[in-house]
């Protein structure tokens, strides 16, 4: 808890020489000391968020940082995002912990920005306000028969096996045996994993016990993988690419014609480039091993590349997906740069299960906030927010969805940088005095919105992990917020 007498640095310093003689010199010399510590807020519990707060903490003796997030948990993407089966990402919680416990910041959780609180009012609470709320929606594709039934958003799907709470009720459709996900990304290969994974391996994670029962019932045993461009261009690293080939119990079904005359072409391609590229080259020359006599047939899964999305089919009665038509493409230029172009060829893959994986998308949050919604991003300069002085943003609504963790941890660095760079060479004025939650308090107040601090976070985490103790599990995420604000009293 910060000191109340903080409060008292905001007598003006005429003041204190009307102060009686009786005051003690230590106190006098206190009362005078310089300026309030600045109040920064940043919006946003995931990497962006928690990666800002840390810099600014670390590198400003004196700042304090409130962190605010729309849902009772923090963490964001690490708690939503990353796989299941990959408990070592979700490491960093660890340290957003430490930032947590700091005694220079707080955490707001069940607080939604924009809604219970907006951005101008949080900056007559702040000296700075960041704005770290990541990417909340998916890109569309677009063309005819994407809503049908057994057509699903990756953001949405990956929320719902992760127990994203908005994503509790998504009921996937898994009695078909072929899906197909549209994206060569690490999001894609997740999601055919954990498609594909022998239950045993998933029993063993913390996904949701609602979509470990769905999986055990599910007839996917073939996944396909769909890209626009080649093998050259695929997004995923080959962490993932590996990890899918070693998958117990699948198959890789890789076309060698797909890899023709790409030795040459990789041989100058950066040195992960050309690692990932030799392994796909590797795997689709292998022979498959032959099954034990007898054995049941093993699922697979492959890639399949230079194909776009035309069109998703329906079945006879219209009533779900049936299949995908593709527009077969040819490249024009090479390497990263390279685009994809219809050659005027068709073709249609059966499916029942359709996936998009082709990217997520941040939204505007605030009418105050300046929003790019062509390239869905805030419009800033080294995180500053063009034209709004003392507001920044970081993460993915600052620079799109690409990346991984530490390239948001390097960007979120960026923007700390900038905010403390504006507090140094007074862009930034600290001296107001600001009166952080203590205003914020009394609006959430009004409109009836109670906050969830750190601590009743950690009730809820403790509740979380003596529930998946019990199933053999690192936790068994609870899924609704009404549960999650029942278990701290809210």
């Amino acid at each position: 808890p910060r000191p109340r007498c903080a409060a008292l640095r905001r007598w003006p310093l005429v003041w204190l020489h009307a102060l009686p003689v009786v005051v003690p010199a230590g106190l006098r010399r206190w009362l005078s000391s310089p300026a309030p510590a600045p109040r920064v807020c940043v919006v946003g519990s995931g990497p962006a968020g928690f990666y800002t707060a840390q810099h600014i903490l670390k590198h400003h003796g004196g700042a304090l940082v409130d962190i605010y997030e729309k849902l009772p948990v923090p963490f964001g993407l690490v708690r939503f995002g990353v796989a299941p089966d990959h408990p070592e990402v979700k490491n960093v919680i660890n340290t957003f912990t430490q930032t947590a416990h700091s005694e220079r910041c707080a955490y707001y959780g069940n607080v939604t920005v924009g809604r219970d609180v907006t951005v101008p009012e949080l900056q007559r609470a702040y000296h700075a306000v960041v704005l770290s709320y990541g990417a909340e929606d998916n890109r569309v594709l677009g063309i005819p028969g994407e809503n049908l039934p057994g057509v699903y958003s990756a953001r949405a799907f990956v929320g719902w096996y992760n127990g994203l709470p908005e994503n509790r009720d998504l009921k996937p459709d898994l009695s078909c045996d072929t899906a197909l996900i549209l994206g060569h990304g690490n999001v894609a290969l997740d999601i055919a994993r954990i498609l594909l994974s022998p239950l045993q391996l998933l029993r063993k994670t913390d996904i949701t016990d609602s979509s470990l029962a769905a999986l055990a019932c599910s007839k996917v045993k073939r996944v396909w993988l769909v890209g626009r461009r080649g093998p050259l261009q695929v997004a995923f690293t080959i962490k993932e690419l590996r990890e899918m080939i070693n998958l117990p119990g699948a198959r890789a079904v890789l076309d060698p014609a797909d890899f023709t005359g790409l030795e040459s072409a990789v041989k100058d391609a950066p040195r992960p480039r050309k690692r990932l590229t030799e392994l796909m080259m590797k795997t689709a020359l292998e022979k498959p091993v032959e099954m034990q006599a007898g054995a049941a047939a093993p699922r697979e899964w492959g890639l399949k590349f230079q194909r776009s999305p035309l069109e998703v089919l329906p079945s006879a009665d219209g009533s779900r997906a049936r299949g995908v038509r593709l527009a077969l493409t040819r490249l024009e230029g090479s390497g990263d740069s390279a685009k994809a172009v219809p050659t005027g060829d068709e073709e249609e893959l059966e499916c029942g299960l359709v996936l998009s994986s082709i990217g997520y998308r941040s939204l505007p949050l605030d009418p105050a906030v300046p929003f790019d919604s062509q390239r869905g991003v805030i419009p800033n300069s080294s995180g500053r927010v063009e034209g709004v002085p003392g507001l920044y943003c970081s993460g993915w609504v600052k620079r799109g969805p690409t990346g991984v963790i530490i390239t948001t941890m390097n960007d979120s660095f960026d923007t700390a940088q900038s905010v403390l760079e504006d507090l140094q060479g007074g862009v930034l004025d600290a001296s107001p005095f600001r009166e952080g939650f203590g205003l914020v308090e009394s609006i959430l107040r009004s409109r009836g919105v109670r906050p969830v601090s750190f601590s009743d976070w950690q009730k809820i985490d403790a509740a979380e992990v003596a529930r998946g103790k019990a199933a053999g599990k690192p936790r068994e995420k609870i899924v609704d917020p009404a549960e999650m604000l029942q278990i701290i009293g809210h």
